[in-house]
């Protein structure tokens, strides 16, 4: 079991900045990658940025070059620092950690970033 808190959401204009946090417990162990996902009403859940425990990181195209995920294993902490944001980035913004051996996803509650324009 691991379980996941998020924080960091807010409202913030167009071209400004959000770090979200990610702060994971209990058998952390089995994380293979930890990951940012996003939903905005009407749309799917997608991938926004995933960061593997061998330290391989993979962006969705809309974030590349505006997003930078990166843990602080001490804390086994994970970040999503959101920079240049868009109206379009506006979504609820979970955490998820897929775990070994089976797969199985664990979700955080997410938090909500609203931009506006």
């Amino acid at each position: 079991q691991v379980q996941l808190v998020e924080s960091g959401g807010g409202l913030v204009q167009a071209g400004g900045s959000l770090r979200l946090s990610c702060a994971a417990s209990g058998s952390t162990f089995t994380i293979n990658y930890t990951g940012w996902f996003r939903q905005a009403p009407g749309n799917e859940r997608e991938l926004v940025a995933r960061l593997f425990s061998g330290g391989r990181i993979d962006y969705a195209d809309s974030a590349k070059g505006r997003f930078t995920i990166s843990r602080d294993n001490a804390k086994n902490t994970v970040f999503l620092q959101m920079d240049s944001l868009k109206p379009e980035d506006t979504a609820v913004y979970f955490c998820a950690a897929e775990l070994t051996p089976w797969g199985r996803m664990s979700w955080g509650q997410g938090t909500q970033v609203t931009v506006s324009s």
